[in-house]
């Protein structure tokens, strides 16, 4: 499900395991954007993050292999 936009804070849930993960930090390379992602739960502090490449299409932005989890988005 693509979104207008990626911001901070937003929850995403990994499609493969059903976790659900937030976004921390987003960042620029060159010509790629990058999302880093901290499993959203109680151990997550000490967790390690993940790097996901940001997939721009036509109609916004998703990541691959995640699926947005907030129905209605305020941007």
């Amino acid at each position: 499900m693509p979104v207008k936009t990626i911001q901070l804070g937003q929850v995403w849930r990994e499609d493969t395991t059903g976790k659900d993960f937030l976004v921390t930090k987003l960042y620029n390379e060159v010509f790629t954007q990058y999302a880093v992602l901290r499993q959203a739960s109680s151990g997550a502090s000490t967790g390690d993050t993940v790097r996901v490449r940001v997939k721009k299409l036509d109609n916004g932005m998703t990541l691959p292999g995640y699926t947005y989890t907030q129905e209605l988005q305020d941007v």
